[in-house]
């Protein structure tokens, strides 16, 4: 326990607490976040404008003067390399007792040579005679550097008390220095050598522990999970396809052929579509659904707003007109729910598409085989799992149109099987990607006006729905003034936003679907679900505000027809973010240039899970490490099992022969 620690008591045990270090594993793993380097340097030879250190004796008594309540100085005299300085530093008033003269010190900070004075970022009570390498922590008031330094020091004592995490053959392999070496190494750098080796160690450690929890969630999923064997033929398959008033991409067959192996194995399925902006993800998941009632179960669709699980249940009832569907959202009317909830208990609903309402306690299925989550990434992990614990071995699917890249998939969603869609359908043309300045806005308004000359539809976006004091940004009725300003004629414009009522948004919506409105003036609640195929130019003011992510999102509502579509990106800023978007309409390919632009934490919309907040180890930067992690601890696992659980080869020896009997 961290109170056995030497040197840590209770006033020392609650600052701990405040940097979250709870346990003596948390304290020798609390690494810094930097290094400061000293090297000691000569007066003589030193630049006015870097940050040096010198070493030498204090040849005068320290004078302390308060120049104002909170603020005072130390003067006194050095001698370093046979020359006599002036020494200040500020606010350090405590340090006066411990500077006498005749004791060697070192002085860190800059050396004005006209002034014959060394102004002091800080003093070590010792001279300085070679190299040094200081970590650097994140602290708290109250806890000091040397406090936290001791304790880590006195945790080092017992080496039983650090674990190796790594296998021995990988550590051999690689010629990595043991774990207590390296956590020595990083909280007291002996070299730079050692210390860069330390690191590597540390960080191959961090990634390998997280993929090899992932690996064996996909492993324990793959085969400890309960499961149903649906058997549909090839027949089948390519009959329902042939249904569809339109012909499929290479994409969007493999990924239906992917959930048909899926539905064929002895495992329950978990597999994610990753597919780009209006590249077909929804046609899939519907085929699913159709292939899934051919073997006798219901499914269900959950998707995170009204507007899109309505889009979904009028687009499927467009195609599949002899199929049970409803639709259950927090609108629905408690009769109509009632009645809906019933028939789903009787087996006389095929599918059931909704919002967080189908989620509910109340509503239960007779035999649900499969659950589809839409935009799965707006949902918790607790809400997908409600609905799929809804039924027996129910089969998973998800949906995102965040691309990201294919390795980059591998940690945030290692535990499933993944399908990307990136073709798009056949027809639809680049949506041209420009960038205005906001002087531009005549030309912009010039721009939206031969669009509707061409009876087309614009949406139009602001960042903000309300004027905000403390920033610069457009609101949505500055941007309806700064339009109904620059038009040359008038027009029919609709606004939408977050704070409206859900009726009201409805009507906005419905008038802009049905036509009657040429202009939709919005933030970002069009980003997903809003399908409005007579809509071809997208306008974004403050660009340089939105993630790349949604600003791919937001270009995704164009361009889903034969029409060329237009997106104007309006911004003061030159950014090299928003010239990606000019150059290319290919998701994956953007989510690459995010990537490099961005690094860690959000990585195109992603936001790391507590899981990934990694201590010393950057995806960005250490990505080949990762790579690596992921290969080395499938091995790992793969070993494991082959040595340990006899029942693998059981597994596929009774897969083959269902099939083979199916």
């Amino acid at each position: 326990m961290l109170e056995d620690i030497k040197g840590i008591g209770p006033k020392t045990l609650e600052l701990l607490h405040k940097v979250s270090i709870e346990t003596i594993d948390d304290l020798v793993r609390y690494y810094p976040y930097r290094y400061n380097i000293y090297s000691p340097s000569n007066i003589l030879e030193v630049n006015e404008d870097a940050t040096v250190c010198v070493s030498g004796k204090i040849t005068s008594i320290p004078k302390v003067s308060y120049i104002k309540r909170n603020f005072n100085r130390i003067s006194f005299t050095f001698e370093t390399s046979n020359v006599n300085i002036n020494a200040v530093i500020f606010n350090r008033a405590y340090l006066s007792r411990l500077l006498t003269i005749g004791k060697t010190i070192t002085l860190i900070g800059k050396y004005n040579r006209f002034k014959n004075t060394f102004t002091c970022s800080d003093i070590k009570l010792y001279g300085l005679y070679k190299s040094e390498v200081e970590p650097v922590y994140h602290m708290v008031n109250g806890l000091k550097t040397s406090t936290l330094v001791k304790a880590i020091n006195n945790a080092l004592v017992d080496k039983d008390l650090i674990s190796e995490i790594v296998p021995e053959y990988i550590q051999d392999r690689y010629e990595l220095m043991s774990t207590y070496d390296a956590i020595k190494e990083i909280h007291f750098p002996t070299s730079g050598e050692r210390l860069k080796k330390a690191k590597l160690k540390l960080k191959y450690e961090e990634l390998f522990e997280f993929m090899f929890k992932i690996n064996l969630m996909k492993f324990k999923n793959q085969v400890f999970g309960d499961f149903i064997v649906k058997n549909i033929s090839n027949e089948e398959v390519e009959e329902v396809i042939g249904s569809i008033p339109f012909t499929l991409t290479d994409d969007q067959r493999n990924a239906i052929y992917d959930i048909v192996s899926d539905f064929r194995n002895l495992r329950r399925m978990n597999r994610l579509i990753l597919g780009d902006v209006g590249s077909g993800k929804t046609i899939v998941s519907f085929i699913a659904v159709i292939l899934n009632l051919k073997c006798g179960y219901q499914s269900a669709i959950l998707a995170p707003t009204e507007v899109l699980a309505y889009q979904h249940y009028e687009n499927f009832t467009k195609l599949f007109k002899d199929i049970r569907v409803e639709l259950l959202v927090g609108s629905t009317k408690k009769k109509d729910k009632e009645a809906i909830i019933e028939r789903l208990k009787n087996n006389e609903i095929d599918l059931l598409i909704g919002t967080h309402a189908i989620l509910e306690d109340n509503v239960a299925f007779n035999n649900i085989g499969l659950v589809i989550t839409d935009e799965q990434h707006r949902f918790g992990v607790n809400q997908r799992k409600a609905l799929q614990n809804k039924g027996k071995n129910v089969d998973v699917l998800y949906m995102s149109a965040t691309p990201i890249p294919r390795t980059y998939a591998l940690t945030i969603y290692g535990d499933m099987d993944i399908s990307m869609i990136k073709q798009k359908p056949s027809g639809r043309k680049e949506i041209i990607t420009k960038q205005y300045a906001f002087k531009d806005i005549k030309t912009i308004t010039s721009e939206i006006e031969k669009e509707i000359s061409l009876h087309h539809q614009v949406y139009v976006v602001a960042p903000l729905i309300e004027e905000n004091e403390d920033n610069d940004l457009n609101d949505i009725n500055q941007v309806v003034n700064l339009l109904k300003d620059n038009f040359k004629y008038e027009h029919t414009l609709g606004v939408l936003h977050g704070k409206m009522k859900k009726i009201d948004k409805d009507l906005i919506m419905d008038n802009f679907k049905k036509g009657e409105l040429e202009v939709l003036i919005s933030t970002t609640v069009i980003e997903v679900g809003v399908d409005v195929e007579n809509a071809t130019m997208m306008v974004i003011f403050n660009a340089e505000r939105f993630g790349l992510a949604t600003l791919h999102q937001l270009r995704g509502r164009v361009g889903r027809n034969s029409l060329q579509s237009k997106c104007i990106l309006i911004s003061d800023y030159d950014s090299e973010r928003l010239k990606v978007l000019e150059e290319s309409n290919d998701g994956f390919y953007i989510s690459e240039k995010d990537f490099e632009l961005r690094g860690t934490g959000d990585l195109f919309g992603i936001r790391q899970s507590g899981d990934m907040a990694f201590k010393i180890a950057d995806i960005h930067a250490d990505y080949r490490i990762l790579l690596q992690c992921q290969k080395d601890s499938q091995e790992f696992l793969e070993q494991n099992i082959e040595n340990n659980f006899r029942d693998y080869s059981y597994y596929h020896n009774i897969q083959k022969q269902l099939l083979n009997n199916g």
